[in-house]
């Protein structure tokens, strides 16, 4: 016969099996469709308070949030569909990494460039995608274990948008500062325009380069300086430096067609003095079409580098 024990009688716990733990956070699907439309609401509603108060306290807001929105929901989008087995560590350490070390890296190599000109881009193009790469690698020095080519087009890209992010928060900030005091729609006209593009930019190149890198990497965590990775570097720093140049190509251009004398001086100037309104639309055609092409063939480059890894084609 046997009794129940009498109220209150803390009853014994018989330990079930244990689960092993997830080797990565449970993070639920499409948060970077909540990250972009919380963010982009947030962005909106702080805009249109410091335009309706004219207060500057809400200045760092909006710029840090027009700096980060895009980089930040394309990082989370790529570790959802391709990089939970990578982990969040090495996500945000490479994004850190590409925002701190490669913003510093490019800036102490650009501080000697003042004039325009194809030779400076050229030069910017090369150093800032060094500068990214070798914080790719600073970022993955104690991880042996992750190398391939989908690690390399993941982790290089949140390398790149970390790099993204820093970079547009720099150029909204210099965009508000101006001799009159704060111009708000400078700032919120640079930032739409970076926030666009930034899919295009630093993220796809350095995807690339580090899809290249992160193949070749050897068993026991050395990285490999081989041919195609040096091709890789110099092939992104091509497309950096015509994306950064075709303000001044378009300029050039319409200066030819429209049989306007000084063309290279056009080209280093940045602009034509008293344009037309045919010289208005072709400036216009050339420097958007310019820039799809740029990012037409980095989107060719990174599809025909995933189609290469066979892992990709179990990634969900």
């Amino acid at each position: 016969m046997t009794h129940s024990p009498p109220p209150g009688t803390p009853r014994a716990r018989i330990p079930g099996p244990q689960q092993p733990p997830p080797p990565y956070p449970r993070i639920a699907a499409g948060l970077w469709k909540r990250c972009l439309g919380g963010g982009l609401t947030l962005w909106a509603l702080t805009a249109l308070v410091t335009y309706a108060t004219r207060n500057t306290a809400p200045l760092p807001t909006l710029i840090l949030l027009g700096g980060f929105l895009v980089p930040v929901v394309f990082v989370l989008w790529a570790y959802e569909r391709h990089g939970r087995d990578l982990g969040v560590s090495a996500i945000l350490g490479c994004a850190l990494a590409g925002g701190g070390l490669g913003v510093l890296g490019a800036s102490l190599t650009e501080s000697y460039l003042l004039r325009p000109s194809p030779g400076m881009f050229t030069v910017i193009g090369l150093t800032e995608e060094a500068a990214k790469l070798g914080a790719l690698a600073f970022a993955l020095r104690r991880q042996p274990g992750i190398r391939g080519m989908r690690a390399g087009l993941v982790l290089g890209a949140a390398v790149g948008f970390g790099f993204a992010a820093l970079e547009s928060c720099g150029y909204a900030f210099a965009a508000a500062v101006s001799a009159d005091g704060i111009d708000l729609r400078t700032l919120l006209e640079t930032e739409i325009l970076r926030g666009v593009l930034a899919p295009f930019g630093h993220g796809l190149w350095t995807a690339i380069a580090g899809g290249a890198l992160l193949a070749r990497r050897r068993p026991n965590g050395h990285f490999r300086l081989a041919a195609p990775v040096v091709g890789a570097w110099l092939g992104v720093s091509v497309l950096h430096a015509l994306w950064d140049a075709t303000h001044g190509i378009a300029i050039w251009l319409v200066a030819r067609l429209s049989g306007t004398g000084l063309a290279p001086e056009l080209f280093a100037q940045g602009y034509i003095p008293r344009p037309s309104a045919v010289q208005e639309h072709l400036f216009t055609l050339f420097s958007v079409g310019g820039l799809m092409l740029v990012a037409v063939a980095g989107i060719t480059w990174v599809r025909s580098l995933a189609h290469r890894g066979t892992p990709w084609r179990n990634t969900p």
